[in-house]
């Protein structure tokens, strides 16, 4: 049998479609040519997507797993193609979704000649030590016969564990000289991760569950990454426990549930943060808490740990203990472990002794209700944001994806949207990429072809990526982006009026002395985007119907009151400047 050549660009084609990649995002440079002409014969196979900015790629992979739980690739030329890959992989590391990132490098004979576009002040091709920051590992293999060990490595490496992005920076020369390489397939079906706790552990977290007057559950992005919420579901059944959620956990238990609470934190919801100060237990199942869901750790405001005892399951061994001491750390995938829980209590007798504490959510939640309830019916103009969170939840279906950016509307979102399945509510919450939901809904709509898809973006969000409207019809691609129109950067302004008595600088759209912003609705018809502009409260249901049953593109305007702020349930601090007090509920310390 004789030796087959292969060029180095044409076997990385040939393991993703292996591999069974399902898309590759990315965007041309002369570093990448070689690999883009290895895709030409396998267009069919391995379909190119290619938005008119790397950052887009970058979030429309991020995107796609977190909808369809598999990693698709980017692609990025040398140089500044790469650089402008670095904030969605930040984006993507920081909230757990797995990306094979490829980017191309200087040819090694010409390393350290500081060819175009080379990064090689310290290092030759030096690009893998401006990424390492960002992503699980680099890869920069020097020889072709490198390609198959790293490609292998590196896609097994994206789902294992915690899920995350990884690079591979791939010199041009790799990509055009030939060898005999042979595939070695990903290994990530082969090695289990999904490990389990100790039965003397989870027996142990049981009595402590059991025992508990106030128990309460915490719910992050861990339980929908390992689709746990069946479990979690069940869990919540069988011990009446309420849940509270990090905004990526939301909907692992329907949020119609009588037991969920809701969003913790700031900008959560009374009932949480009530529930949260004052649990006896408190099982976190990978969750983190960071400082808007722990009111930056102010005991009271959020959590008192201690005393309240925290059991922590998390597969990232790290995030255990980080900021809060715990009573039971348990390294475990969510599923698995939620697994063996409800196994343990099959063998219990179930007595539930906290009817008094379910009582006590009960009368937080009608105070609660009571408090915010009658804001979701006034009618005004510019839009109330109470209104766009209800309107926007009446017209999606349960399974449609919602996918808020960052700013101000994310607040309200946090704070009143109702996620009623695993994965339908995507947010960039632990990195905070302005521009995740106006790139990133491209991705899920691929992911989820036969769901709608809708990116809630802020005008100063929506103003940075606007090229996006010309990928959407390019590749029809029939996302909808709500672009929440308060003309300015109206989160940090609120931060002005807050710490600096509203010395207000930077943060606001004006034109001669006026609010100013583009006609989006135009500008999104420049591009071939059936477009609408909401002003009056009337418009705006019409307008998500229309969207919805499109089957195209479409933008919808919506000019929002930016005067109007969602009321604070915890604190926030950026020492040494100082917090506010909540406007709705106060401190809790035990005696």
């Amino acid at each position: 049998m004789g030796v087959r050549l292969m060029k180095g660009g044409e076997f990385i084609v040939d393991f993703l479609i292996r591999e069974e990649v399902p898309y590759v995002f990315g965007v041309c440079g002369h570093g990448n040519v070689g690999l883009l002409d290895a895709m030409y014969d396998r267009a069919d196979e391995l379909p190119l997507i290619s938005p008119r900015h790397e950052q887009a790629a970058g979030h429309m992979a991020d995107a796609y797993f977190r909808v369809a739980h598999k990693p698709a690739a980017t692609l990025a030329s040398i140089g500044p193609g790469s650089v402008n890959m670095l904030m969605p992989l930040a984006n993507a590391l920081s909230d757990s979704s797995a990306i094979l990132s490829l980017t191309a490098s200087a040819p090694t004979v010409q390393a350290n000649r500081s060819p175009f576009q080379e990064i090689a002040r310290h290092n030759q091709s030096d690009f893998a030590q401006s990424i390492r920051s960002f992503v699980k590992r680099g890869y920069q293999p020097q020889r072709i016969e490198n390609l198959p060990l790293v490609m292998r490595q590196a896609l097994t490496l994206t789902t294992q564990g915690r899920p995350g992005p990884v690079n591979v920076d791939i010199p041009f020369d790799l990509f055009q000289e030939s060898a005999d390489l042979v595939y070695e397939p990903a290994q990530s079906a082969s090695i289990q991760t999904r490990v389990g706790a100790a039965p003397s552990v989870v027996a142990k977290v049981a009595d402590l569950l059991l025992a508990a007057e106030r128990p309460l559950i915490y719910t992050g992005n861990g339980v929908v990454l390992s689709e746990a919420g069946p479990e979690l579901t069940e869990l919540v059944r069988r011990l009446q426990t309420p849940v509270v959620s990090l905004p990526n956990g939301m909907g692992a238990l329907d949020m119609r549930s009588e037991y969920s609470l809701g969003f913790v934190g700031r900008n959560g919801s009374y009932p949480a943060n009530e529930a949260a100060r004052r649990c006896d237990v408190l099982l976190d199942l990978g969750a983190r808490f960071d400082d808007r869901s722990a009111s930056s750790w102010i005991p009271g405001y959020s959590w008192n740990i201690p005393p309240t005892k925290l059991i922590q399951v998390d597969i990232d061994a790290m995030e255990i203990g980080r900021n809060y001491p715990v009573e039971l750390g348990v390294v475990a995938d969510v599923k698995t472990f939620l697994a063996q829980l409800l196994m343990e209590l099959d063998r219990r007798t179930i007595t539930i002794r906290h009817e008094d504490w379910l009582g006590d959510i009960a009368e937080w939640r009608r105070r609660w209700d009571e408090h915010v309830r009658p804001k979701f019916d006034i009618s005004s103009t510019p839009l109330r944001p109470e209104q766009v969170v209800k309107e926007l939840r009446a017209v999606l279906p349960d399974d449609g994806i919602l996918i808020p950016d960052v700013g101000a509307h994310h607040n309200w979102f946090m704070q009143f949207w109702e996620a009623r399945q695993p994965g339908t509510f995507l947010n960039s919450y632990g990195f905070g990429a302005m521009g995740f939901s106006v790139c990133g809904v491209l991705g899920a709509k691929l992911a989820a072809k036969d769901r709608p898809c809708i990116s809630v973006c802020g005008d100063g969000g929506f103003t940075m990526t606007p090229y996006v409207l010309a990928t959407a019809v390019e590749y029809d691609i029939p996302a909808i982006w709500v672009v929440w129109n308060n003309f300015g950067w109206v989160s940090i302004r609120d931060i002005q009026v807050g710490m600096f008595e509203g010395r207000e600088i930077g943060t606001l759209f004006h034109r001669d002395g006026e609010r100013y912003n583009p006609d989006f609705a135009l500008m999104a018809k420049s591009y071939g985007v059936d477009a609408i502009t909401v002003r009056h409260p009337d418009e705006l249901g019409p307008a998500l119907e229309h969207a919805l049953a499109l089957g195209k593109p479409c933008l919808i305007d919506v000019h929002v009151d930016g005067e109007i702020r969602p009321p604070s349930t915890g604190a926030w601090q950026l020492p040494p400047t100082p917090y506010r007090e909540p406007s709705f509920g106060e401190r809790y310390r035990p005696e």
